[in-house]
């Protein structure tokens, strides 16, 4: 069942992304968030429905590592890296 809601919620962010779609559709897709989803809750459901269970540890630590590194991201993304790296870091 929350399956099915999750995938209702991918569909309704999804026609309020679409260039192809009529503004009464995004519109209406925006109502039914807001009145059946709880407005930008479901952004953060399937943030952590998702969670962490299909990550890997080590390639979340690469990820990060990359990032420490990649001369695209900003200063305060490279120290939010280096925090969730020490935070994260399997303890031996």
């Amino acid at each position: 069942m929350a399956d099915e809601r999750v995938n209702q919620m991918r569909g309704y962010k999804a026609t309020l992304n679409n260039p192809n779609v009529s503004q009464e559709a995004k519109d209406h897709a925006q109502s039914v968030l807001d009145s059946e989803f709880g407005g930008n809750r479901p952004q953060e459901e399937l943030y952590n429905i998702r969670g962490d269970r299909d990550k890997s540890p080590n390639r979340m630590a690469g990820g990060l590592k990359a990032a420490m590194h990649n001369p695209g991201v900003s200063t305060s993304g490279k120290e939010q890296a280096k925090a969730k790296l020490g935070k994260d870091a399997p303890q031996e």
